[in-house]
């Protein structure tokens, strides 16, 4: 008996972690698969950011693969049977994990991988974020498998009649480097990190200044959808809750440090709570208000 128990769990460790995805159709062309508004764990498995297909006509074009092999896979099998196209590129918007590992399947599928100019061989790392926290079976197969196209400023990809412009932020904002990608046809510009909309942004890897820039660029767009790579809303209006909520902790932690407040009393004074009940408020603004007051204090 329990040498059975053993095979089986071999066996269930070999097969994988089903994501159970699915499509969603935001456009004409384009279908998401939207991330749960959580922190990766073993439950989730990573399944926590946007990853997005759009097809071409005779391809697709991927922006961010996704946290693992095995969801890359997933989401490529599901959309095969939407439309069975090759993939000719993938974009990645920038370097945080839960965006690019999926790599890993779509090299082996020959296309070519996208990303900003933070990727490079100095930010590799032995063991990434997401190895550390979800389970052995759905990181099966995943290794770091980094762009081999780097965006310095911009490049632009043509598809027959369309094209798809890449361009890079120039600036520190979500991360030291990020992209977003527009397809003026189709009225649409993906832009990662830069938007959330399900929950609390993270500001640690940031700068208030140059991510508020960025999104006042992105508002000046002629876009109908705007995709983020956290939260389901990709109207013109998926933008403004990052917007708002960077401003709002600027301009209050500006005050703190004009005030001449210490940093102690700003994390306990700065609570923005019209933002109270938005996810992980609980467990990152406090945080958020720390990174902000020692970025604000150096002159960001």
């Amino acid at each position: 008996m329990k040498s059975l128990l053993i095979f089986i769990t071999i066996i269930q460790s070999l097969s994988g972690f089903d994501y159970n995805l699915e499509p969603k159709k935001i456009s004409a062309t384009t279908h998401c698969f939207f991330g749960l508004s959580e922190v990766m764990d073993e439950h989730n498995n990573g399944n926590m950011s946007n990853s997005c297909f759009v097809d071409m006509g005779s391809s697709y074009l991927v922006i961010d693969s996704g946290p693992t092999y095995q969801y890359a896979q997933q989401a490529y099998k599901k959309m095969q049977t939407i439309k069975n196209l090759p993939i000719s590129y993938v974009v990645n918007t920038h370097v945080h994990d839960d965006h690019w590992l999926g790599n890993s399947y779509y090299i082996e599928t020959g296309a070519t991988i996208v990303g900003s100019s933070g990727f490079s061989s100095e930010t590799r790392v032995e063991t990434t974020r997401m190895q550390k926290r979800i389970s052995k079976e759905a990181f099966l197969k995943t290794t770091q498998v980094y762009p081999l196209v780097l965006v310095e400023d911009e490049k632009v990809l043509d598809f027959y009649t369309k094209q798809v412009h890449i361009k890079s932020v120039n600036k520190k904002a979500h991360t030291a480097s990020d992209l977003f990608i527009y397809i003026p046809d189709e009225k649409i510009v993906f832009v990662g990190d830069l938007v959330f909309n399900d929950r609390i942004p993270s500001i640690r890897d940031g700068n208030l200044k140059g991510w508020i820039a960025a999104l006042d660029a992105i508002r000046e767009m002629d876009v109908e959808f705007i995709v983020g790579g956290h939260g389901k809303i990709i109207d013109t209006t998926a933008i403004d809750m990052t917007y708002n909520y960077l401003k709002t902790l600027r301009e209050q932690v500006s005050f703190m440090l004009e005030e001449g407040e210490d940093i102690a009393y700003a994390v306990n004074t700065v609570q923005m709570k019209e933002f109270k009940e938005i996810n992980f408020y609980d467990s990152m603004h406090r945080q958020n208000v720390e990174f902000a007051f020692r970025m604000l204090e150096w002159g960001e």
